[in-house]
């Protein structure tokens, strides 16, 4: 049964009840249905039923993290939860280090050991000979039969290094934003959190800029052969990372405001913190892997 309104420290609070769970599958539902039904040439329809899908999902996101957000402050979490909370987002993390490694594989497969076969090295000596005797093991590669067309790559010490600079600064801001938390200065913590808000912004802004110029000026699309397509897939959606992480920041920054944390008690800022100095260290391979190497 629910301990839904018990404020012992001695009883692990379990909730009530929520419509929240079937709210959030309708609206992926309605989401990726939409998009199977715009994939497949009902173009109208489907923007329609994303729309909905998506408008749905954010009032389940609203509704669903609002009611936490009460709980916590009406004091019902307890040391065992906080364990729980904690378990939780290091296994969320785990699963994201899984996903960017799928995609990191991906890309050292194909640099290191399809390229080199393809080109004649090993055991693809007669695949070489017989299907693309003129064909060069180079990287970036545009594929056989230069089937990915012309393009240049970013130079990584333009556009690149200038977002791993502001990266690396909000990592930092972002840590004396916590040791301000944890010494009860409010007006500091707020102050340095919301510089964090800022550089995340601009990394976001300077990496916009960054995919302009490489599809105007460049040549570089998603359909510039493998490289273009590991190049777009992991920053992309490293990109996407930095955009959630944003929108968690500024969510702890108005809970700050608010004065939801105390000095021991603040998992909520510290569960963002560990997700965005993770994004911090995944751009840091991708500098080097994807820019650099």
């Amino acid at each position: 049964m629910a301990q839904a309104h018990t404020h012992d420290p001695a009883i692990y609070y379990v909730p009530p009840g929520t419509r929240w769970p079937i709210v959030g599958s309708f609206a992926l539902f309605f989401f990726l249905g939409g998009a199977a039904v715009w994939l497949n040439g009902l173009v109208a329809q489907g923007q329609i039923s994303m729309l909905a899908g998506f408008a749905l999902l954010l009032v389940m996101l609203f509704g669903w993290f609002g009611t936490v957000i009460r709980e916590s402050v009406g004091g019902y979490y307890n040391a065992q939860v906080d364990v729980s909370f904690r378990m939780g987002m290091i296994w969320f993390i785990f699963s994201e280090v899984m996903f960017f490694a799928a995609f990191f594989g991906a890309l050292f497969y194909t640099h290191w050991l399809t390229l080199p076969w393809l080109g004649g090295a090993g055991d693809g000596a007669m695949t070489n000979a017989l299907l693309w005797p003129a064909y060069e093991a180079a990287w970036p590669s545009n594929g056989p039969a230069n089937l990915g067309g012309a393009f240049e790559t970013l130079a990584p010490w333009g556009l690149p290094l200038i977002n791993t600079l502001l990266l690396l600064s909000s990592g930092v801001t972002l840590t004396v934003a916590h040791h301000a938390l944890r010494e009860g200065q409010r007006s500091k913590l707020l102050a340095w959190l919301g510089a964090t808000v800022l550089l995340g912004v601009v990394f976001l802004f300077v990496q916009g800029y960054e995919y302009y110029h490489a599809y105007t000026e460049l040549g570089l699309t998603l359909g510039s052969g493998i490289y273009g397509s590991t190049f777009f897939m992991l920053t992309g959606f490293h990109g996407l990372h930095v955009t959630l992480g944003v929108i968690m920041l500024i969510v702890m920054w108005f809970r700050c405001a608010k004065g939801h944390f105390t000095r021991d008690h603040h998992f909520g800022f510290e569960a963002v913190a560990w997700y965005w100095h993770f994004v911090d260290v995944v751009w840091l391979g991708l500098f080097l892997f994807v820019y650099v190497v």
